[in-house]
């Protein structure tokens, strides 16, 4: 097998702010695994709070290019598990370009198979959830015109953490009185601050809040889990499977992104273990194209609540492939990830 990447950037449609910063834009990258005439495809999406940017992306995959030209054939049996751990191996953590590879080598799989991974999963694409389509933070004014924008959206994702909360819950609220609505603070809260706040939501009839407080702050999460009217989902506190027993008594449940947690088999067991402990799954996603949030939307049908639309934020998408039709996750019957460029 061949690796190879290159990096791309896409632009958003409108400055994407969370709790922790704005950007207008990412510089993805786009990983290839050839062999016998056929490309798997991956993209790594790289985000700094985990110590990961395009730069660190393509080192990552310099280290990681000897075992996979070193591997045995994507189709043989066993052969996905014996490649990863041997990436981990070679080098830990690095979730985005582990997770970029992982994509490439299930691509690749389902093409010598001739099967969507879908179907080598045993999944049925009508079983994923609706997805909820995200508004950043902004002026009051402009939330309500990305919210009026977002109609075809029944679930809208509202990012918080600042001194407006409640200007911007109101200016949601007036343009979208039915809409379910649901909250990501990103860590923006002490455990006090949050209390106070998630009796706000609950006055705006929000469905859950993802991650109120920072990781670290276990003491803070057990005493917010006890006392809040409302779940909580937890993100950033959880990115491997390893790290979710830990989480029961402190949240409802937990979102997994591949770009985190290294890729398609980790997300599998993150759910399964999830499951083993009682915690409910959401399906997130970074600021991806279409060929980063593939991944994501064949594993959908197996979680609650889906958070998949990166692609959806962008002005130009240069892959086609799975999507989002309003909220509904879409597969197609295309070999692997089903990804092409248009």
């Amino acid at each position: 097998m061949k690796l190879s990447w290159e990096t791309f950037r896409v632009e958003l449609r409108y400055p994407f702010t969370i709790s922790r910063g704005t950007r207008d834009s990412e510089t993805l990258v786009w990983v290839r695994v050839e062999t016998e005439g056929l490309e798997g495809w991956g993209e790594a999406d790289p985000s700094a709070y985990y110590g990961e940017t395009a730069d660190t992306v393509q080192t990552a995959l310099a280290a990681y290019r000897p075992v996979v030209e070193g591997s045995e054939e994507p189709e043989a049996p066993g052969s996905l598990e014996r490649i990863e751990r041997a990436l981990e191996a070679r080098l830990a953590r690095n979730g985005a370009a582990r997770a970029a590879i992982s994509a490439a080598l299930h691509d690749l799989q389902g093409k010598i198979l001739d099967r969507p991974l879908w179907w080598l999963w045993g999944l049925q694409p009508a079983d994923a959830p609706l997805s909820s389509f995200t508004i950043g933070i902004d002026k009051p004014e402009v939330v309500a015109k990305k919210v009026r924008e977002a109609h075809r959206y029944p679930i809208l994702k509202i990012k918080v953490g600042t001194a407006r909360d409640r200007e911007v819950l109101e200016a949601v609220r007036s343009e979208a009185p039915d809409a379910r609505l649901r909250v990501d603070a990103n860590a923006a809260w002490t455990a006090r601050e949050a209390l106070e706040s998630m009796r706000l939501l609950a006055d705006h009839d929000v469905e859950f809040v993802e991650q109120p407080l920072p990781p670290w702050d276990r003491e803070g999460l057990r005493y917010l889990f006890q006392r809040s009217p409302l779940p909580i989902i937890l993100d950033e506190s959880c990115v491997v499977a390893s790290d979710i027993p830990a989480l029961v008594g402190l949240c409802d449940g937990i979102n997994i992104k591949l770009a985190k947690c290294g890729g398609p088999r980790e997300a599998l067991r993150m759910i399964h273990t999830a499951r083993a402990c009682g915690l409910e799954v959401m399906l997130g996603c970074m600021v991806e194209s279409t060929l980063g949030i593939a991944p994501a939307a064949h594993l959908a049908p197996l979680v609650d609540y889906a958070d998949l639309d990166g692609a959806a934020l962008l002005k130009d998408d240069p892959f086609d492939g799975p999507h989002l039709d309003g909220p509904t996750v879409v597969l197609n019957d295309r070999p692997g990830l089903g990804v092409e460029q248009p």
